[in-house]
C-alpha cells in the first residue's frame, strides 16, 4: 500500500482534469492506497518569496504562513505524488507551478538541500492533441524529475479535451484507471 497525494492544478471543479483524477483514484483505491487530493485553486497559496530561510520548522517549513501548510505533512510522508493539470501554454498551470516551487521549503530541511526521495505520475489534459503540442510540458517534467532525483511512474496527456465534459469517452480515462490500477 502506497501513500498517494494529488496537487490538483485544475480551477475547473468538474473539469476534465478532474476526470482523469477520478479514473486514477479508482485504480488506485483497488490495491488499498492511501489517496489524499488537494485541489489547490481552493486554497490559499502563495507564490514563493525565494527568502532561502525554510526549512527550520521541521512541522511548518515555510516562513510564509497559508494553506501549503495543509500540504506539507502529506507531502512529507508520500511515497508518490501525482502532478495534475490542465495544459497551459505548454506547462502546468500556475496554480501546480506555484505548489510545486512551494515545496522547495521542505528540501530546506536538509542541510544539504537534498529534496525528499518521490516516484511521481503526470496527469494531464490539452485542447491541443499532436506530439508538438505535449513535447514541452513533457519536457519540462522529466527534467524536473531527473533534477530532484525522483523516479517517473508515467505520463498521461489526454489531448483534444478543450471544453468542460469533451474527455467523457475518451480512452485516456482507461489509461489513468490503469496507471491507478499498477500501483501496489
Amino acid at each position: 500500500m502506497k501513500k498517494i497525494l494529488i496537487l490538483n492544478g485544475s480551477p475547473r471543479p468538474n473539469g476534465n482534469t478532474e476526470a482523469l483524477i477520478e479514473e486514477f483514484i479508482k485504480g488506485a483505491k483497488l490495491n488499498g492506497n492511501n489517496i489524499i487530493k488537494f485541489d489547490l485553486d481552493k486554497m490559499n497559496i502563495h507564490g514563493c518569496k525565494g527568502c532561502l530561510k525554510g526549512g527550520k520548522d521541521k512541522e511548518n517549513p515555510c516562513t510564509q504562513k497559508d494553506d501549503m501548510l495543509k500540504i506539507y505533512p502529506h507531502y512529507k510522508e508520500a511515497d508518490i505524488l501525482v502532478l495534475a493539470s490542465p495544459m497551459y501554454y505548454w506547462a502546468f498551470s500556475a496554480q501546480l507551478k506555484t505548489a510545486i516551487d512551494r515545496l522547495f521549503a521542505v528540501t530546506e530541511i536538509d542541510h544539504n538541500y537534498k529534496t525528499p526521495y518521490k516516484e511521481c505520475i503526470m496527469l494531464m489534459a490539452a485542447e491541443g492533441n499532436d506530439e508538438n503540442n505535449s513535447k514541452p510540458v513533457i519536457e519540462y517534467y522529466k527534467y524536473l524529475l531527473n533534477y530532484l532525483g525522483w523516479k517517473d511512474l508515467g505520463y498521461l496527456i489526454a489531448g483534444g479535451v478543450f471544453n468542460i465534459g469533451d474527455i467523457k469517452g475518451k480512452e485516456e480515462l482507461n489509461k489513468a484507471f490503469e496507471i491507478g490500477k499498477l500501483i501496489l
